[in-house]
């Protein structure tokens, strides 16, 4: 029989130099642009390093992946427990939101279908304030 409990993991000063690094970013970075920055900070580490040291924060619950609308992962400190976001399409800026509602779909349909114990991800693109008064000044 699998034992289905996760393996602690020991941290690492790579996940650290990553942590603090997504940490000086207000919004989401790719970890091409991460590893830009940390390279700009004096942290010696491959992209390959970061891309695996993102890779367990996300699963750890530490960082929040999302999907741009272009299609390029991008990388943020998350806030704990289960949240949304929502993401302006022009500039990237990202908000945590809760949706009850969502979760309350998500469990009947699962339910309806016969299912039990539904997860998901819900991203929601859209203009930010900023962006949509540049576009309406135009």
């Amino acid at each position: 029989m699998v034992n289905a409990m996760k393996a602690t993991r020991r941290n690492t000063w790579q996940r650290e130099a990553v942590k603090k690094g997504l940490a000086d970013f207000a919004d989401s970075i790719s970890a091409q642009g991460l590893h830009t920055f940390l390279g700009q900070e004096g942290v010696d580490m491959g992209l390959a390093t970061v891309y695996r040291s993102l890779s367990v924060l996300v699963e750890e619950g530490l960082v929040d992946a999302i999907q741009s609308p272009d299609g390029e992962a991008l990388y943020r400190l998350c806030a704990s427990g289960h949240h949304h976001h929502l993401i302006c399409r022009n500039c990237g800026f990202t908000v945590e939101i809760e949706a009850p509602d969502m979760e309350k779909w998500a469990t009947a349909e699962a339910s309806k279908h016969g299912f039990t114990k539904p997860e998901h991800h819900m991203e929601v693109f859209a203009l930010c304030a900023n962006c949509t008064a540049k576009t309406s000044a135009k």
